[in-house]
């Protein structure tokens, strides 16, 4: 196979760029991701793929919960917050002002839309990746607003 067909080929998948937020106590986890598409409709359920050394995926793993929240096409600073390890100071992780869902998921109110997740599956193929398969129990979206992707962003991911 030739290995650049293939990157450029997978890089065209479109994706959206999303914060996903996970909590076990006092531990917290928040990764910028953009492996994430709707699986069913009843139940509502998301897949999403996560690296499972890192902390979102420790806590959703031990929790059971996670919220994932919709980046606007303007916010790509706060994208960019998470792609650095989870830092929870004074109220706020990685400098963004979180408060509690309803499943103990930190949630940010300055984002645009989110939904709350009880983990249902994970699905480690021994990839660098496993998959997260979530239904949805609670879910805010306040407006319409259009939402950050991959493709409109500076950042590569994928291939």
């Amino acid at each position: 196979m030739d290995a650049q067909a293939r990157r450029r080929a997978l890089r065209l998948v479109t994706n959206g760029m999303f914060v996903m937020t996970a909590r076990d106590g006092d531990h917290y986890g928040v990764a910028t991701l953009t492996w994430l598409s709707q699986a069913s409709f009843k139940p509502p359920l998301l897949m999403v793929g996560v690296r499972p050394a890192s902390n979102v995926f420790q806590c959703l793993t031990r929790s059971g919960f996670a919220a994932v929240h919709v980046l606007g096409a303007d916010q790509q600073e706060v994208a960019l917050k998470f792609f650095s390890p989870t830092q929870v100071t004074d109220g706020q992780i990685n400098g963004e002002p979180f408060t509690d869902g309803v499943t103990g998921a930190p949630l940010f109110p300055r984002l645009r839309a989110w939904v709350e997740c009880r983990v249902v599956r994970i699905v480690d193929a021994g990839g660098d990746h496993a998959v997260v398969i979530m239904e949805v129990v609670e879910a805010k979206c306040p407006g319409s607003f259009e939402p950050l992707t991959v493709a409109a962003s500076p950042w590569v991911y994928g291939g």
